[in-house]
């Protein structure tokens, strides 16, 4: 299995290409991003590792998908969907992140509802996941908009609660294959 390359109404996601390092690295190391991306800010260096990951382990034993979210050609965020490692998902669980300055432009919608198709229609999931910290705001609205609903709420070993939330396949909702 490959990673295809997916197209949203206005975004492009493909695999990354080792060209795509620094726009990574610029990404994960914006504390704006990283801040909602797993256990937060890494170093540089941590991140850098991480990219190559993506290739020598990732790729290479075609574990789960990932993508660069582009626009114009340009690396405007990242996105994933794969098996969750957390004990509180049973299943896939959908990743995504944008460039700040990309927010605000229903680009998220466009990569969680491609993401959440591919996962129902390619994968043959019954249900997608997304595990969001309580305070994104931003990221639970939108996942409510196309139709996730809030499951259960998770007490990380740090006090923070992490909320997930579900979509089944047979749950559609109006408009939710449409872009924002």
């Amino acid at each position: 299995m490959t990673t295809p390359t997916l197209h949203t109404g206005r975004l492009l996601l493909e695999p990354y290409t080792p060209a795509d390092e620094d726009g990574f690295v610029a990404l994960f190391q914006d504390a704006r991003v990283s801040r909602w991306m797993g256990d937060g800010p890494r170093t540089e260096a941590e991140d850098r590792a991480l990219f190559g990951r993506v290739f020598s382990k990732v790729y290479a034993q075609e574990l789960f998908d990932v993508w660069a979210a582009r626009q114009g050609g340009r690396l405007v965020g990242h996105a994933e969907i794969k098996p969750s490692s957390s004990p509180e998902v049973d299943g896939h669980e959908i990743v995504y992140a944008l460039a700040p300055a990309a927010w605000g432009q229903g680009f998220g919608t466009e990569i969680a509802q491609t993401l959440t198709s591919y996962g129902f229609d390619a994968l043959g999931l019954t249900e997608v996941h997304a595990t969001v910290a309580a305070e994104n705001a931003a990221s639970l609205a939108l996942l409510s908009r196309i139709g996730f609903r809030h499951v259960r709420d998770t007490v990380e070993d740090d006090g923070s609660t992490t909320r997930v939330l579900t979509r089944s396949a047979d749950a559609g909702i109006a408009g939710a294959d449409q872009p924002r």
